[in-house]
């Protein structure tokens, strides 16, 4: 049994089909975790849809008015890049609540995990890049709201630079947005994050990590968030159709590692969320999410036998 719980719903499933955005690979990996023995069924929960009211702390209303009532337009639709149906909605919204319960786990058992979510390119008043909802954003808003937590940090490891996250906390200093992505990829417009890490194409591990704990731990320091919310893409690896960066799965894993563990040990809480993945073979991307919930894990046992600081 995992020390910490998996939020997970079938409904995260869009069936999109030969779509280069594999839905399916969430029931995949649910799959993978049981058959493999790293999970039981009782370490899963479900999650509840956010109300309207919730979403509206990110949303505009008409977004949501239209999204909710099928009248996107078609330059909307297209600008999404994933076909509009019910199904989408749903599992949109069931994202967004996802990673609020993962996150108030964060803050009750140190590590919370949605396998699911991550939608940063979602914007208050449109969606794009697959993203319907600020799922990320969402679940921020709300706990600081609620009081639950003050300061809060965005890690984004996502080959893809996290434009709509960026944009949504670019006037509030509770939220510190980090991300670090392959520079000549999508989005074309990249709002500036708190920190960016603009990679050239074709890093690999040791480059990639390099950066990544050169700007991650001085961030980490000077904000001393309460919770990270971790987006923790599979598309930096070097077989992903949507990506340009040479990550192996073994550097994927030891990024997980040190994003995780090093949050851990300067006393934030970690909600993880699984945001892209493309692999050529959509087992490598299973893979990649399902090591990423070993390598939680591994930090999780590490910081509670060997509480040191880092």
């Amino acid at each position: 049994m995992l020390p910490f719980r998996l939020v997970y719903d079938d409904d995260y499933d869009l069936d999109l089909g030969d779509h280069v955005f594999p839905s399916r690979k969430y029931r995949l990996i649910r799959e993978r975790l049981l058959e493999s023995g790293i999970a039981t069924p009782a370490d899963f929960v479900s999650p509840l849809p956010p109300s309207e009211d919730t979403l509206r702390l990110v949303h505009d209303e008409g977004w949501l008015r239209r999204l909710f009532s099928g009248t996107l337009s078609y330059q909307e639709v297209v600008r999404l890049e994933i076909p509009y149906s019910r199904r989408m909605v749903q599992a949109a919204r069931l994202a967004s609540g996802g990673t609020i319960l993962a996150s108030r786990l964060a803050l009750a058992d140190g590590i919370g995990f949605n396998i699911g979510g991550g939608f940063h390119h979602a914007f208050a008043d449109h969606g794009e890049g697959f993203c319907a909802l600020n799922d990320v954003a969402i679940a921020l808003r709300l706990l600081l709201k609620e009081g639950a937590i003050e300061r809060a940090m965005v890690v984004d490891c996502d080959v893809h630079h996290g434009n709509g996250t960026a944009a949504l906390f670019a006037a509030d200093p509770r939220v510190f947005t980090f991300s670090i992505h392959q520079l000549n990829n999508y989005p074309a417009v990249k709002p500036p994050s708190d920190v960016d890490v603009n990679l050239e194409d074709g890093v690999g591990d040791e480059e990639y990590l390099d950066q990544l704990l050169a700007h991650y731990v001085p961030a980490l320091g000077e904000h001393q968030p309460q919770l990270v919310i971790y987006l923790a893409g599979a598309d930096p690896y070097y077989q992903d159709e949507l990506g340009g960066l040479a990550l192996t799965m073994n550097g994927l894993r030891n990024r997980d590692r040190l994003v995780i563990e090093t949050a851990l040990r300067r006393g934030a809480s970690v909600a993880v969320t699984l945001a892209g993945g493309y692999a050529f073979l959509v087992q490598d991307t299973v893979t990649i999410h399902v090591n990423t919930v070993k390598a939680a894990a591994e930090a999780l046992h590490a910081v509670r036998t060997s509480p040191g600081r880092d």
